[in-house]
């Protein structure tokens, strides 16, 4: 079933230093209105599109395109940041750094001013020059309140143009962790198209038409897909010394996974990013289809899969509880019954396989947990619960029962899965735990507004550090309305005074972000706020049959991603389309 697609959660307004969604395949993109549609890009014939020049791709986008916005990062249409417009720098995960990209060059020059160098020539699609002004105002953009970079502005207090190569930014606290991220996140608009823009235009406008410095630009739409056509003139053939081989890029929203498969198997796509369950058995087979490992997992891990109970409510509120029921979860049953060993579980801490050099050994050893029934029997009866009416399930301390509804949302056939594995292994400790499958929607509004007892969520990816995983565990104040962060509307002062301590650690201080990193694992595990069940995969299955040279573990080819989700495009989904060749070379 389409949702099954899963991955990429949006990073939404409020959130992650109030980032825009990562947006691509893991929730899919409600489909946008008929008006909002009218003229974005001209219409164009895909059918004549030459097939050995065209990359057909699909995973991303779950209805029509419903906008050419690069603000609107969690639902812009496929390819608007990061192959249209571009951002200073990308991130290179396997070697853990910023790489270059319309900056040649960035660095702190002392402990609160960083000056950014541009590459010189740069031009955008309506060839006008690109110059640091253009950087300069698409920063400020943040100042408005509605735009999700807004909070950068809490400690940026000044971005400036001394001349049009050099950028420079002066901040009152410097955030380190934070500025890699926005570094290789926000999007630079072209100041001479937007400088007249409201407001409202920034945020929503759906951007008809849209310049960028990108190697694309959009060639056509329709209800079902985007066109893209590479610039020639891009400025990344001369100073990269790259150029992304598909001439074409046609990004497809099929209305399920079967369809999807289908076209993979009949060559009519060239990359799937949906979640497809059995692909193990066709990359075995001689189907020419590849993905990045030939066995479990199959795929690179892009998330962690969270349970969250809302603390709020008794007796998700106590971390004893909280502790017995992260012992009750089987999620080995999870990784091969409901998944076919397509994801990993995840560490007891929850950090990415990628981050693991930040995993304490020491605390995981002392403090960490997994499936263990008798454990978690004996967690609850320390702590006062106790099955006092002898139905197989424990009651709270004042003998009420405990009847929990864990939430996923309706159509997401693995979620729904695994909701049931964790409800039938819950109950070997004696928690009842009912599983309930709401439309995508109600969800996000019943967890924006804390109305529910458990969850499961997916919502921060990999990123430049781990400290994206603690602020979205620990993030103060806890408000109304918690739209990307600690849905689990936990308080803990020290966690959340240790992450704003992370965040102002050099990203090159490795050992110095172990030291508060392996503070807020013993927090985290002793405490439980929320519990890591697995890593779901970065899907990609990849047919052969017009493109080769596909990102694998094995020998010479690529390491990087074979991903079009949005906000993935920086972390190595670019990089991926410069090294694919002709399958008849």
């Amino acid at each position: 079933m389409r949702n099954r697609a899963r991955i990429m959660i949006p990073l939404v307004a409020a959130g992650l230093f109030a980032a825009a969604c990562t947006g691509g395949g893991s929730t899919p993109t409600p489909p946008a209105s008929p008006a909002q549609n009218q003229g974005a890009v001209a219409s164009a014939d895909p059918d004549s599109l030459p097939r050995n020049e065209t990359l057909y791709t699909t995973g991303t986008q779950w209805g029509p395109p419903p906008n050419f916005n690069p603000i609107r990062e969690w639902d812009s249409a496929v390819g608007t940041k990061g192959l249209v417009y571009e951002t200073l720098f990308h991130y290179d995960p396997n070697a853990a750094k910023l790489t270059p990209w319309l900056a040649a060059s960035g660095s702190w020059t002392d402990d609160t001013t960083y000056e950014v160098k541009l590459r010189p020539g740069i031009k955008w699609s309506d060839g006008q020059a690109f110059t640091a002004k253009d950087v300069v105002f698409s920063y400020e953009l943040g100042k408005m309140e509605t735009i999700p970079y807004h909070n950068l502005w809490d400690w940026l207090t000044a971005a400036e143009a001394p001349d049009d190569q050099t950028v420079r930014f002066t901040f009152s606290t410097a955030n380190y962790q934070e500025w890699d991220f926005m570094l290789y996140s926000r999007s630079i608009v072209p100041e001479h198209i937007w400088k007249d823009r409201s407001e409202s235009e920034v945020l929503d406008g759906v951007n008809e038409n849209p310049v960028g410095t990108g190697a694309y630009t959009f060639m056509s739409k329709d209800q079902d897909r985007v066109v893209l056509r590479r610039r020639d003139d891009w400025w990344g053939k001369a100073a990269l010394n790259m150029e992304p081989k598909p001439r074409y890029i046609v990004d497809i929203a099929t209305p399920s996974n079967e369809v999807a498969m289908g076209m993979l198997l009949q060559k009519g796509l060239d990359l799937s990013n949906n979640f497809l369950p059995g692909v193990a058995n066709l990359v075995q087979g001689n189907f020419g289809l590849t993905t990045y490992y030939d066995q479990p997992p199959y795929m690179l891990s892009a998330n962690t899969a969270w349970l969250v109970p809302n603390s709020t409510r008794k007796p998700m509120d106590d971390p004893a509880f909280r502790k017995a029921l992260a012992s009750s979860i089987n999620v080995k049953q999870i990784v091969e019954g409901v998944y076919g060993n397509l994801v990993k579980a995840a560490s007891p801490t929850g950090l990415l396989p990628q981050w693991e050099q930040f995993v304490d050994q020491g605390v995981v050893g002392a403090s960490g947990f997994g499936f263990d029934p008798a454990k978690a029997k004996k967690l609850l009866a320390d702590a006062g619960y106790r099955d006092r009416d002898g139905d197989g399930y424990v009651e709270k301390k004042d003998g009420s029962k405990i009847a929990l509804t864990l939430i996923v949302p309706s159509g997401w056939t693995d979620w729904m899965e695994a909701a049931r594995s964790i409800s039938a292994s819950a109950k070997t400790a004696g928690i009842q735990v009912t599983p309930d499958f709401p439309d995508f929607n109600a969800l996000v509004e019943r967890r924006t507004k804390g109305d529910f007892d458990l969850l499961v969520n997916n919502e921060r990816q990999l990123s430049n550090s781990p400290y994206t995983y603690y602020e979205y565990m620990f993030q103060l104040p806890v408000r109304a309305q918690q739209n990307t962060v600690n849905f689990a509307r936990y308080e803990n002062e020290r966690a959340w005074g240790l992450v704003k301590q992370l965040d102002q650690v050099r990203t090159d201080d490795v050992e110095g972000m172990k030291k508060v990193i392996s503070q807020l694992q013993q927090i985290h595990l002793d405490d439980m706020p929320i519990i890591p069940l697995w890593y779901n995969g970065l899907w990609a299955q990849a047919s052969t049959s017009v493109w080769k040279n596909w990102p694998a573990a094995n020998g010479s080819a690529p390491k990087t991603g074979a991903v079009m989700w949005r906000n993935w495009l920086e972390l190595g989904g670019f990089e991926t389309l410069t090294q694919l060749q002709p399958s008849g070379s």
